[in-house]
Protein backbone atom coordinates (compact mmCIF):
# COMPACT_ATOMS: atom_id res chain seq x y z
CA UNK A 1 0.00 0.00 0.00
CA UNK A 2 1.46 3.45 -0.99
CA UNK A 3 1.20 7.02 0.80
CA UNK A 4 -2.30 7.59 -0.71
CA UNK A 5 -2.97 4.14 1.17
CA UNK A 6 -4.29 2.10 -2.60
CA UNK A 7 -3.55 -1.58 -2.94
CA UNK A 8 -1.84 -2.17 -6.56
CA UNK A 9 -4.44 -5.55 -6.53
CA UNK A 10 -7.18 -6.73 -4.95
CA UNK A 11 -8.02 -10.14 -5.49
CA UNK A 12 -11.91 -11.68 -5.06
CA UNK A 13 -11.82 -15.46 -3.58
CA UNK A 14 -9.65 -17.34 -1.40
CA UNK A 15 -9.55 -20.38 -3.35
CA UNK A 16 -6.34 -22.16 -5.04
CA UNK A 17 -6.58 -19.99 -7.92
CA UNK A 18 -6.78 -16.92 -5.92
CA UNK A 19 -4.27 -17.93 -3.10
CA UNK A 20 -1.74 -18.60 -6.18
CA UNK A 21 -2.13 -15.48 -8.01
CA UNK A 22 -1.74 -13.78 -4.06
CA UNK A 23 1.03 -15.68 -3.53
CA UNK A 24 2.82 -14.59 -7.53
CA UNK A 25 2.04 -11.05 -7.16
CA UNK A 26 3.32 -10.99 -3.58
CA UNK A 27 6.63 -12.53 -4.76
CA UNK A 28 6.97 -9.80 -7.65
CA UNK A 29 6.36 -6.56 -5.21
CA UNK A 30 2.84 -5.73 -5.54
CA UNK A 31 0.91 -4.98 -2.29
CA UNK A 32 -2.14 -7.15 -2.36
CA UNK A 33 -4.95 -7.88 -0.68
CA UNK A 34 -7.02 -11.11 -0.40
CA UNK A 35 -10.55 -11.22 0.70
CA UNK A 36 -12.25 -14.82 1.17
CA UNK A 37 -15.97 -14.82 1.79
CA UNK A 38 -15.73 -17.48 4.14
CA UNK A 39 -12.53 -20.11 5.07
CA UNK A 40 -9.90 -20.26 2.97
CA UNK A 41 -10.69 -23.55 0.35
CA UNK A 42 -14.26 -23.96 2.39
CA UNK A 43 -15.75 -24.65 -0.94
CA UNK A 44 -14.86 -26.02 -4.42
CA UNK A 45 -11.03 -26.22 -3.32
CA UNK A 46 -11.47 -28.58 -0.76
CA UNK A 47 -13.87 -30.72 -2.51
CA UNK A 48 -12.14 -32.35 -4.92
CA UNK A 49 -10.58 -35.55 -5.52
CA UNK A 50 -7.33 -34.63 -3.61
CA UNK A 51 -5.14 -35.59 -7.24
CA UNK A 52 -2.28 -33.94 -8.68
CA UNK A 53 -2.66 -35.02 -12.28
CA UNK A 54 -2.65 -34.54 -16.20
CA UNK A 55 -6.01 -35.17 -16.60
CA UNK A 56 -5.91 -39.15 -18.55
CA UNK A 57 -9.24 -38.74 -19.64
CA UNK A 58 -8.96 -35.53 -21.19
CA UNK A 59 -6.96 -36.71 -23.76
CA UNK A 60 -10.17 -37.94 -25.10
CA UNK A 61 -11.45 -34.28 -25.82
CA UNK A 62 -8.33 -33.81 -27.38
CA UNK A 63 -7.10 -31.18 -24.53
CA UNK A 64 -3.46 -31.72 -25.37
CA UNK A 65 -2.48 -28.40 -24.16
CA UNK A 66 -3.96 -28.61 -20.75
CA UNK A 67 -3.08 -32.04 -20.18
CA UNK A 68 0.63 -30.98 -20.92
CA UNK A 69 0.96 -28.26 -18.66
CA UNK A 70 -0.94 -30.27 -15.92
CA UNK A 71 1.77 -32.66 -16.56
CA UNK A 72 5.01 -30.21 -15.81
CA UNK A 73 2.90 -28.71 -13.25
CA UNK A 74 2.62 -32.07 -11.38
CA UNK A 75 6.39 -32.39 -11.50
CA UNK A 76 7.01 -29.12 -10.28
CA UNK A 77 4.54 -29.13 -7.68
CA UNK A 78 5.89 -32.43 -6.13
CA UNK A 79 9.11 -30.01 -5.89
CA UNK A 80 7.91 -27.25 -3.66
CA UNK A 81 5.48 -29.34 -1.59
CA UNK A 82 7.09 -32.57 -1.32
CA UNK A 83 4.97 -32.47 2.41
CA UNK A 84 1.65 -32.50 1.24
CA UNK A 85 2.40 -34.06 -2.32
CA UNK A 86 2.95 -37.60 -3.06
CA UNK A 87 2.98 -40.18 -5.77
CA UNK A 88 0.45 -42.70 -6.39
CA UNK A 89 -0.07 -45.89 -8.88
CA UNK A 90 -3.56 -46.10 -10.50
CA UNK A 91 -4.44 -49.04 -11.55
CA UNK A 92 -6.74 -48.87 -15.00
CA UNK A 93 -8.47 -52.84 -15.28
CA UNK A 94 -9.55 -53.18 -19.17
CA UNK A 95 -12.98 -53.11 -20.43
CA UNK A 96 -12.53 -54.03 -24.40
CA UNK A 97 -16.00 -52.59 -25.07
CA UNK A 98 -15.64 -49.57 -23.20
CA UNK A 99 -12.24 -48.78 -24.60
CA UNK A 100 -10.10 -50.70 -27.31
CA UNK A 101 -6.52 -51.80 -25.76
CA UNK A 102 -5.11 -49.85 -28.52
CA UNK A 103 -6.99 -46.80 -27.31
CA UNK A 104 -5.69 -46.90 -23.62
CA UNK A 105 -1.87 -47.93 -24.68
CA UNK A 106 -1.81 -44.88 -27.38
CA UNK A 107 -3.39 -42.20 -24.26
CA UNK A 108 -0.83 -44.20 -21.76
CA UNK A 109 1.79 -43.46 -24.17
CA UNK A 110 0.95 -39.56 -24.54
CA UNK A 111 0.49 -39.30 -20.65
CA UNK A 112 4.42 -40.55 -20.27
CA UNK A 113 5.81 -38.35 -23.31
CA UNK A 114 3.84 -34.69 -23.30
CA UNK A 115 5.70 -33.55 -20.67
CA UNK A 116 9.37 -35.12 -18.73
CA UNK A 117 9.01 -37.18 -16.16
CA UNK A 118 11.94 -37.07 -13.58
CA UNK A 119 10.35 -38.74 -10.49
CA UNK A 120 7.46 -40.44 -11.44
CA UNK A 121 7.70 -44.03 -13.61
CA UNK A 122 5.90 -44.89 -16.66
CA UNK A 123 3.02 -46.83 -17.46
CA UNK A 124 2.55 -50.06 -18.07
CA UNK A 125 0.47 -53.20 -19.27
CA UNK A 126 0.03 -55.55 -16.35
CA UNK A 127 -1.49 -58.91 -15.53
CA UNK A 128 -3.98 -59.22 -12.76
CA UNK A 129 -2.82 -62.59 -11.79
CA UNK A 130 0.73 -60.99 -10.78
CA UNK A 131 -0.48 -57.61 -9.80
CA UNK A 132 -2.07 -57.28 -6.06
CA UNK A 133 -5.03 -55.62 -7.81
CA UNK A 134 -6.12 -58.78 -9.01
CA UNK A 135 -7.03 -59.92 -5.13
CA UNK A 136 -9.24 -56.50 -5.11
CA UNK A 137 -10.71 -56.94 -8.78
CA UNK A 138 -13.54 -59.42 -10.01
CA UNK A 139 -11.82 -62.63 -11.73
CA UNK A 140 -13.57 -61.66 -15.21
CA UNK A 141 -11.22 -58.34 -15.04
CA UNK A 142 -7.73 -60.32 -15.87
CA UNK A 143 -5.38 -57.67 -17.42
CA UNK A 144 -4.97 -53.90 -17.45
CA UNK A 145 -2.70 -51.03 -16.87
CA UNK A 146 -0.85 -49.30 -14.64
CA UNK A 147 0.44 -45.52 -14.55
CA UNK A 148 1.48 -42.47 -12.06
CA UNK A 149 -0.02 -39.51 -10.81
CA UNK A 150 0.00 -37.77 -7.36
CA UNK A 151 -1.72 -37.08 -4.05
CA UNK A 152 -2.58 -33.74 -3.06
CA UNK A 153 -4.43 -32.39 0.40
CA UNK A 154 -6.06 -29.82 -1.73
CA UNK A 155 -7.09 -27.78 0.80
CA UNK A 156 -4.31 -27.79 2.15
CA UNK A 157 -2.21 -26.41 -0.64
CA UNK A 158 -4.59 -23.71 -1.48
CA UNK A 159 -3.79 -22.07 2.70
CA UNK A 160 0.32 -22.84 2.06
CA UNK A 161 -0.85 -20.26 -1.16
CA UNK A 162 -1.84 -17.59 1.12
CA UNK A 163 0.86 -18.12 3.65
CA UNK A 164 3.63 -17.64 1.45
CA UNK A 165 1.56 -14.57 -0.06
CA UNK A 166 1.11 -13.43 3.56
CA UNK A 167 5.04 -13.67 4.57
CA UNK A 168 5.90 -11.59 1.07
CA UNK A 169 3.62 -8.77 2.46
CA UNK A 170 -0.13 -9.71 1.11
CA UNK A 171 -2.87 -9.20 3.81
CA UNK A 172 -5.38 -11.95 3.40
CA UNK A 173 -8.84 -11.85 5.49
CA UNK A 174 -10.77 -14.27 5.38
CA UNK A 175 -14.57 -14.23 6.53
CA UNK A 176 -15.31 -10.52 4.51
CA UNK A 177 -17.57 -10.47 1.80
CA UNK A 178 -16.70 -7.78 -0.98
CA UNK A 179 -20.06 -5.54 -1.13
CA UNK A 180 -19.58 -3.22 -4.11
CA UNK A 181 -16.97 -1.67 -6.49
CA UNK A 182 -16.67 0.88 -8.10
CA UNK A 183 -14.39 3.05 -10.24
CA UNK A 184 -13.56 6.16 -9.17
CA UNK A 185 -10.18 8.80 -11.00
CA UNK A 186 -8.73 5.84 -11.95
CA UNK A 187 -9.24 3.76 -9.30
CA UNK A 188 -11.59 0.27 -7.82
CA UNK A 189 -13.02 1.70 -4.87
CA UNK A 190 -14.33 -1.39 -3.21
CA UNK A 191 -16.50 -1.48 -0.19
CA UNK A 192 -15.95 -4.82 1.67
CA UNK A 193 -17.31 -5.90 5.22
CA UNK A 194 -14.12 -4.83 6.71
CA UNK A 195 -14.16 -1.63 5.17
CA UNK A 196 -13.49 0.31 2.15
CA UNK A 197 -10.03 -0.73 0.02
CA UNK A 198 -8.58 1.33 -3.12
CA UNK A 199 -7.24 -0.68 -5.42
CA UNK A 200 -5.26 -0.15 -9.03
CA UNK A 201 -6.45 -3.60 -10.51
CA UNK A 202 -9.00 -6.56 -8.86
CA UNK A 203 -9.32 -9.83 -9.85
CA UNK A 204 -12.23 -11.93 -9.55
CA UNK A 205 -10.94 -15.60 -8.31
CA UNK A 206 -14.38 -15.87 -6.73
CA UNK A 207 -14.56 -19.37 -8.14
CA UNK A 208 -18.73 -20.42 -8.42
CA UNK A 209 -19.50 -16.78 -7.67
CA UNK A 210 -17.77 -15.53 -10.32
CA UNK A 211 -20.19 -14.38 -12.13
CA UNK A 212 -22.65 -12.98 -9.63
CA UNK A 213 -19.55 -10.76 -8.44
CA UNK A 214 -19.52 -9.44 -11.81
CA UNK A 215 -23.15 -8.86 -12.39
CA UNK A 216 -23.92 -7.82 -8.60
CA UNK A 217 -20.98 -6.48 -7.41
CA UNK A 218 -19.24 -4.66 -9.69
CA UNK A 219 -21.83 -4.07 -12.37
CA UNK A 220 -19.83 -5.54 -15.19
CA UNK A 221 -20.97 -7.82 -17.62
CA UNK A 222 -18.62 -10.01 -19.89
CA UNK A 223 -19.51 -12.68 -22.89
CA UNK A 224 -17.42 -15.31 -21.04
CA UNK A 225 -19.84 -17.16 -19.00
CA UNK A 226 -19.57 -20.03 -16.08
CA UNK A 227 -20.86 -23.00 -15.88
CA UNK A 228 -21.69 -25.15 -12.95
CA UNK A 229 -20.83 -29.15 -12.40
CA UNK A 230 -21.73 -30.59 -9.35
CA UNK A 231 -18.90 -33.55 -8.63
CA UNK A 232 -20.06 -35.47 -5.02
CA UNK A 233 -17.50 -37.87 -3.34
CA UNK A 234 -17.98 -40.75 -0.70
CA UNK A 235 -15.77 -42.13 1.98
CA UNK A 236 -16.45 -45.77 2.57
CA UNK A 237 -14.12 -47.77 5.15
CA UNK A 238 -11.19 -49.39 3.79
CA UNK A 239 -11.97 -51.44 0.62
CA UNK A 240 -8.65 -53.30 0.44
CA UNK A 241 -5.10 -53.31 1.90
CA UNK A 242 -2.94 -51.81 -1.57
CA UNK A 243 -1.72 -48.75 -1.26
CA UNK A 244 -2.37 -48.38 -4.79
CA UNK A 245 -5.95 -46.31 -6.36
CA UNK A 246 -8.05 -47.29 -9.18
CA UNK A 247 -9.66 -45.60 -12.10
CA UNK A 248 -12.65 -47.53 -12.97
CA UNK A 249 -14.36 -46.91 -16.57
CA UNK A 250 -18.17 -46.71 -16.86
CA UNK A 251 -20.39 -47.78 -19.20
CA UNK A 252 -21.87 -43.87 -19.74
CA UNK A 253 -18.19 -42.96 -20.04
CA UNK A 254 -17.06 -41.36 -16.95
CA UNK A 255 -14.44 -42.78 -15.13
CA UNK A 256 -14.22 -42.70 -11.27
CA UNK A 257 -11.64 -42.49 -8.91
CA UNK A 258 -10.74 -45.01 -5.39
CA UNK A 259 -8.31 -44.07 -3.84
CA UNK A 260 -7.13 -45.01 -0.22
CA UNK A 261 -7.58 -41.95 2.22
CA UNK A 262 -6.24 -41.11 5.78
CA UNK A 263 -5.20 -44.81 6.44
CA UNK A 264 -8.15 -46.41 7.22
CA UNK A 265 -10.87 -45.32 4.19
CA UNK A 266 -11.29 -45.27 0.86
CA UNK A 267 -12.34 -42.21 -0.93
CA UNK A 268 -14.53 -42.52 -4.03
CA UNK A 269 -15.36 -40.17 -7.03
CA UNK A 270 -16.27 -38.02 -8.97
CA UNK A 271 -19.94 -37.07 -10.70
CA UNK A 272 -20.47 -34.79 -12.79
CA UNK A 273 -24.26 -33.45 -12.78
CA UNK A 274 -25.21 -30.13 -13.88
CA UNK A 275 -25.65 -27.42 -10.93
CA UNK A 276 -27.73 -24.25 -10.95
CA UNK A 277 -28.80 -24.23 -6.99
CA UNK A 278 -27.02 -21.87 -4.17
CA UNK A 279 -23.19 -22.84 -4.49
CA UNK A 280 -22.95 -22.19 -0.38
CA UNK A 281 -25.35 -24.91 -0.23
CA UNK A 282 -24.08 -28.56 -1.85
CA UNK A 283 -25.01 -31.88 -1.17
CA UNK A 284 -24.93 -35.08 -2.63
CA UNK A 285 -27.86 -36.63 -4.02
CA UNK A 286 -28.73 -40.26 -3.33
CA UNK A 287 -28.96 -41.21 -7.40
CA UNK A 288 -24.89 -39.91 -7.58
CA UNK A 289 -24.51 -42.02 -4.06
CA UNK A 290 -25.71 -44.82 -5.71
CA UNK A 291 -23.98 -44.39 -9.26
CA UNK A 292 -20.72 -44.56 -7.35
CA UNK A 293 -21.69 -47.57 -5.08
CA UNK A 294 -23.22 -49.42 -8.35
CA UNK A 295 -19.38 -48.38 -10.29
CA UNK A 296 -17.10 -49.92 -7.73
CA UNK A 297 -19.69 -52.54 -7.01
CA UNK A 298 -19.31 -53.26 -10.99
CA UNK A 299 -15.75 -53.78 -10.74
CA UNK A 300 -14.68 -55.07 -6.96
CA UNK A 301 -14.85 -58.58 -5.30
CA UNK A 302 -16.54 -56.84 -2.54
CA UNK A 303 -19.61 -54.92 -3.29
CA UNK A 304 -20.20 -51.81 -1.12
CA UNK A 305 -24.01 -49.97 -0.29
CA UNK A 306 -25.05 -46.38 0.36
CA UNK A 307 -24.92 -48.01 3.58
CA UNK A 308 -21.21 -48.79 3.59
CA UNK A 309 -20.75 -45.06 3.28
CA UNK A 310 -19.03 -43.11 6.27
CA UNK A 311 -19.06 -39.46 4.83
CA UNK A 312 -19.35 -37.44 1.30
CA UNK A 313 -18.58 -34.29 0.85
CA UNK A 314 -19.56 -32.31 -2.48
CA UNK A 315 -18.31 -29.22 -4.55
CA UNK A 316 -19.43 -27.19 -7.50
CA UNK A 317 -16.51 -26.96 -10.14
CA UNK A 318 -17.00 -23.45 -12.09
CA UNK A 319 -15.83 -24.38 -15.49
CA UNK A 320 -15.79 -21.87 -17.98
CA UNK A 321 -18.86 -22.63 -20.48
CA UNK A 322 -17.92 -24.13 -24.02
CA UNK A 323 -21.74 -24.82 -24.80
CA UNK A 324 -20.73 -28.89 -24.48
CA UNK A 325 -24.13 -30.48 -23.94
CA UNK A 326 -22.41 -33.30 -22.13
CA UNK A 327 -21.32 -32.15 -18.53
CA UNK A 328 -18.13 -34.43 -18.77
CA UNK A 329 -16.85 -33.18 -21.52
CA UNK A 330 -17.02 -29.44 -20.54
CA UNK A 331 -13.34 -27.75 -20.68
CA UNK A 332 -11.30 -28.24 -17.29
CA UNK A 333 -8.92 -25.54 -18.89
CA UNK A 334 -9.02 -21.82 -17.64
CA UNK A 335 -10.09 -18.71 -19.19
CA UNK A 336 -8.77 -15.38 -18.71
CA UNK A 337 -11.43 -12.50 -19.43
CA UNK A 338 -9.13 -9.24 -18.67
CA UNK A 339 -11.57 -5.85 -18.67
CA UNK A 340 -9.18 -2.84 -18.91
CA UNK A 341 -9.81 0.75 -21.27
CA UNK A 342 -8.29 3.80 -21.03
CA UNK A 343 -11.53 5.09 -18.11
CA UNK A 344 -11.40 1.54 -16.63
CA UNK A 345 -8.80 0.27 -14.48
CA UNK A 346 -8.07 -3.70 -15.22
CA UNK A 347 -10.51 -6.17 -14.22
CA UNK A 348 -8.69 -9.98 -15.09
CA UNK A 349 -12.10 -12.63 -13.93
CA UNK A 350 -11.06 -16.28 -13.43
CA UNK A 351 -13.46 -18.86 -15.13
CA UNK A 352 -12.15 -22.73 -14.69
CA UNK A 353 -9.29 -23.91 -14.01
CA UNK A 354 -8.18 -27.03 -11.99
CA UNK A 355 -6.23 -27.42 -8.71
CA UNK A 356 -3.06 -29.14 -10.71
CA UNK A 357 -2.24 -25.53 -13.24
CA UNK A 358 -3.73 -23.38 -10.00
CA UNK A 359 0.14 -22.10 -10.27
CA UNK A 360 0.59 -21.92 -13.35
CA UNK A 361 -2.99 -19.71 -14.00
CA UNK A 362 -1.09 -17.69 -11.45
CA UNK A 363 1.86 -16.81 -13.36
CA UNK A 364 -0.75 -16.36 -16.64
CA UNK A 365 -3.07 -13.90 -14.77
CA UNK A 366 -0.17 -11.94 -13.96
CA UNK A 367 1.44 -11.90 -17.56
CA UNK A 368 -1.82 -10.80 -19.01
CA UNK A 369 -2.58 -8.05 -15.49
CA UNK A 370 1.13 -6.48 -15.19
CA UNK A 371 1.09 -4.94 -18.55
CA UNK A 372 -2.21 -3.35 -18.28
CA UNK A 373 -1.14 -1.85 -15.18
CA UNK A 374 1.71 -0.26 -16.65
CA UNK A 375 4.12 -2.91 -14.63
CA UNK A 376 7.00 -5.31 -15.99
CA UNK A 377 6.56 -9.13 -16.22
CA UNK A 378 9.61 -9.66 -14.59
CA UNK A 379 10.63 -13.60 -14.59
CA UNK A 380 8.57 -16.22 -12.91
CA UNK A 381 9.58 -17.43 -9.33
CA UNK A 382 7.05 -19.97 -7.79
CA UNK A 383 7.75 -23.59 -9.82
CA UNK A 384 11.36 -23.11 -7.98
CA UNK A 385 10.32 -21.61 -4.35
CA UNK A 386 9.11 -24.29 -1.92
CA UNK A 387 5.47 -23.61 -0.08
CA UNK A 388 5.86 -23.08 3.60
CA UNK A 389 7.34 -26.55 5.04
CA UNK A 390 8.15 -28.21 2.21
CA UNK A 391 12.06 -26.99 2.19
CA UNK A 392 13.07 -30.30 2.13
CA UNK A 393 14.00 -32.81 -0.87
CA UNK A 394 13.15 -36.45 0.77
CA UNK A 395 10.21 -36.85 2.97
CA UNK A 396 11.44 -40.13 4.74
CA UNK A 397 14.66 -38.44 5.05
CA UNK A 398 13.26 -35.69 7.04
CA UNK A 399 10.72 -37.70 8.69
CA UNK A 400 13.81 -39.49 10.02
CA UNK A 401 15.07 -36.02 11.03
CA UNK A 402 12.13 -35.03 12.62
CA UNK A 403 11.38 -38.15 15.05
CA UNK A 404 14.88 -37.71 15.92
CA UNK A 405 14.63 -33.65 16.88
CA UNK A 406 10.98 -34.70 18.60
CA UNK A 407 11.71 -38.67 20.04
CA UNK A 408 8.85 -37.85 22.75
CA UNK A 409 6.24 -37.72 19.85
CA UNK A 410 4.46 -41.15 18.79
CA UNK A 411 5.46 -42.05 15.33
CA UNK A 412 1.99 -41.86 14.40
CA UNK A 413 1.77 -38.33 15.42
CA UNK A 414 4.82 -37.57 14.43
CA UNK A 415 4.05 -38.61 10.31
CA UNK A 416 1.00 -36.55 10.32
CA UNK A 417 2.45 -33.33 11.63
CA UNK A 418 5.11 -33.67 8.71
CA UNK A 419 2.61 -34.74 6.41
CA UNK A 420 0.84 -31.33 7.28
CA UNK A 421 2.95 -29.02 7.95
CA UNK A 422 6.89 -30.09 6.56
CA UNK A 423 9.29 -28.19 8.53
CA UNK A 424 6.52 -25.92 10.02
CA UNK A 425 5.82 -28.56 12.31
CA UNK A 426 8.62 -27.86 14.16
CA UNK A 427 7.79 -24.73 15.50
CA UNK A 428 5.00 -25.95 17.78
CA UNK A 429 5.95 -29.34 18.16
CA UNK A 430 7.50 -30.72 21.12
CA UNK A 431 7.14 -33.24 24.51
CA UNK A 432 4.73 -30.84 25.97
CA UNK A 433 1.79 -29.44 23.52
CA UNK A 434 -0.94 -29.09 25.59
CA UNK A 435 -4.23 -30.41 26.02
CA UNK A 436 -5.13 -33.47 23.94
CA UNK A 437 -8.48 -32.43 22.31
CA UNK A 438 -8.82 -36.54 21.32
CA UNK A 439 -7.80 -38.35 17.62
CA UNK A 440 -4.40 -36.28 18.55
CA UNK A 441 -5.37 -33.19 18.24
CA UNK A 442 -3.52 -30.68 20.44
CA UNK A 443 -3.98 -27.54 22.02
CA UNK A 444 -0.44 -26.17 20.29
CA UNK A 445 -1.36 -27.67 16.98
CA UNK A 446 -4.90 -25.54 17.64
CA UNK A 447 -3.18 -22.29 18.70
CA UNK A 448 -0.75 -22.45 15.66
CA UNK A 449 -3.64 -23.25 13.54
CA UNK A 450 -5.55 -20.39 14.71
CA UNK A 451 -2.63 -17.81 14.37
CA UNK A 452 -0.26 -18.64 11.05
CA UNK A 453 -3.35 -20.56 8.98
CA UNK A 454 -6.46 -18.56 9.97
CA UNK A 455 -8.69 -21.38 11.35
CA UNK A 456 -11.72 -19.67 13.45
CA UNK A 457 -13.77 -22.34 14.19
CA UNK A 458 -13.43 -26.39 14.63
CA UNK A 459 -14.73 -26.98 11.18
CA UNK A 460 -11.88 -25.28 9.63
CA UNK A 461 -9.71 -27.57 11.71
CA UNK A 462 -10.79 -31.07 11.39
CA UNK A 463 -12.14 -30.77 7.74
CA UNK A 464 -10.05 -28.51 5.98
CA UNK A 465 -6.07 -28.00 8.07
CA UNK A 466 -5.62 -31.33 9.73
CA UNK A 467 -8.52 -33.79 8.16
CA UNK A 468 -8.57 -35.07 11.48
CA UNK A 469 -12.86 -35.14 11.30
CA UNK A 470 -12.96 -38.65 10.32
CA UNK A 471 -10.98 -39.52 13.60
CA UNK A 472 -11.78 -37.63 16.81
CA UNK A 473 -14.10 -38.96 19.31
CA UNK A 474 -17.14 -37.20 19.57
CA UNK A 475 -17.43 -34.02 21.71
CA UNK A 476 -14.51 -32.56 20.26
CA UNK A 477 -15.56 -30.52 17.86
CA UNK A 478 -16.81 -28.28 20.87
CA UNK A 479 -13.75 -28.91 22.75
CA UNK A 480 -12.01 -27.01 20.23
CA UNK A 481 -14.66 -24.70 19.11
CA UNK A 482 -14.55 -23.61 23.11
CA UNK A 483 -10.79 -23.27 22.79
CA UNK A 484 -10.97 -21.02 20.40
CA UNK A 485 -13.66 -18.95 21.85
CA UNK A 486 -11.51 -18.57 25.15
CA UNK A 487 -8.34 -17.65 23.13
CA UNK A 488 -9.87 -15.37 20.92
CA UNK A 489 -11.35 -13.53 24.18
CA UNK A 490 -8.07 -13.73 25.83
CA UNK A 491 -6.00 -12.23 22.36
Amino acid sequence: MDQAGIVDLLIVGGGVNGAAIARDAAGRGLSVRLLEQHDLAQHTSSASTKLIHGGLRYLEYYEFRLVREALMERERLLNIAPHIIWPLEFVLPHEAHLRPAWMIRAGLFLYDHLAKRRTLPSSKAVSFAKHQAGQVLKAEYRRGFTYADCWVQDSRLVVLNAMDAAERGAVITTRCKLLSARVENGVWQAQTEAGPIAARAMINAAGPWVAEVLNSKLGRNTAASVRLIKGSHIVTKRLYEGDEAFILQNPDGRIVFVVPYENEFSLIGTTDVPFEADANKVEISAEETSYLCECVSRYFRKPITPADVVWSYAGVRPLFDDKSENASAVTRDYVLDLQHDASTPPLLSVFGGKITTSRKLAEHALEKLLPAMGRKVGPSWTGKAPLPGGDFEDFDAYLAQFRQRFPALPAALAHRLVRNYGSRAERFAGADMGEDFGGGISAAEIAYLATQEWARTAEDILWRRSRLGLHVPEGTAARIDDYLSRMQRAG
